[in-house]
């Protein structure tokens, strides 16, 4: 099978196409024909091995046939002895390691059936962003009907789905993002959008009972002008350094202003969740660009510069 092997720490052209051998399952996994799979920061972080700790994952000192890629949408090939779920042909997304293939295992409890109403292209986009959009608002965020929740870095991967998960949970959302995104976070949902590059958020004297940062633009103390008496801040540890999501863990400790840095694990229950919400049309994945697997080291670079409008999928070639 074709994927994409990372032999080394650097720019995107380390990535590399090669024919290798088909994975094999274990007793509770699936081997997935995988057609579409998605980037996102955690990939690029991978790629370059910063920070540091992601070397004890993808390979210390360097990488050796590491596959980049931790979410996909496919079709069943295989399934192992106690996969009771699925089936061979059943049409899945979920997460996994190793996406940028032709094939890919993935353990049956982080995969779900696809949305019917999605490709796979939109399918793919979805596991692990959404769910770290899900888990920061609903588990961490314990986001109520009627408040008021603002999603700082909108347009990006989690962003754009924070936007319309905390509609679906029932709160008055507020976007922040560029002007060239302005229209979009609208026609996802937001009920109010703040243009970073004429207006500091804040600033405005508004309070929020919530806000989800993506991009740790604000110090805590900027934060603090804009927060209820009770509001909290949820950092996106994805993308905030390890220092803003420590001061972050400080602050639920000492301060009644909370930061809640949480740690988001792919689940089926909560797959099934974002499918039901696609389904109904209440969560519709933005797709930015796609690429050949052949071109994945083109879309790191795109990912890589910070501007991706939600997602950034590769389209997989498969042989018949």
């Amino acid at each position: 099978m074709k994927a994409i092997i990372q032999n080394n720490y650097g720019l995107p052209d380390v990535l590399e196409l090669k024919e290798i051998k088909k994975p094999v399952i274990q007793d509770n996994e699936v081997l997935v024909r995988a057609r579409a799979a998605a980037l996102h920061a955690g990939d690029y972080f991978c790629l370059q091995g910063k920070p540091f700790m992601t070397r004890m994952i993808v390979g210390f000192p360097k990488p050796k046939n590491y596959i980049p890629g931790f979410d996909i949408a496919g079709e069943v090939e295989e399934v192992g002895v106690n996969v009771t779920r699925f089936q061979p042909g059943d049409q899945v997304f979920g997460a996994c390691n190793g996406g940028c293939a032709e094939f890919v295992c993935a353990k049956e409890n982080n995969l779900a059936e696809k949305p019917s109403n999605l490709s796979f292209e939109q399918a793919a986009a979805i596991p692990t962003s959404a769910l770290a959009a899900l888990h920061g608002l609903r588990n961490a965020g314990k986001v109520q009907p009627g408040q008021k929740v603002l999603i700082n870095g909108a347009s990006g991967g989690v962003g754009t789905f924070a936007v319309q998960i905390a509609k679906a949970l029932g709160a008055e959302v507020t976007g922040v993002c560029s002007t060239r995104n302005v229209d979009l976070i609208k026609s996802i949902g937001a009920d109010f959008v703040i243009d970073y590059t004429k207006e500091d958020f804040t600033k405005t004297g508004k309070h929020y009972d919530l806000i989800l940062d993506n991009v740790a633009s604000r110090s805590f103390s900027a934060y603090k002008r804009v927060l209820n008496s009770k509001g909290v801040i949820i950092p996106n540890s994805g993308h905030a350094g390890i220092g803003y999501v420590i001061k972050a863990m400080v602050r639920s400790i000492f301060r009644r202003q909370q930061g809640r840095p949480y740690l988001s694990m792919p689940n089926q229950k909560d797959m099934l969740i974002l499918k039901e919400l696609a389904e109904s049309g209440k969560l519709a994945p933005v797709v930015d660009k796609t690429y050949m697997l052949s071109n994945t080291a083109e879309a790191m670079a795109y990912l890589g510069e910070g501007h991706a409008r939600g997602k950034v999928v590769i389209t997989v070639e498969t042989k018949e």
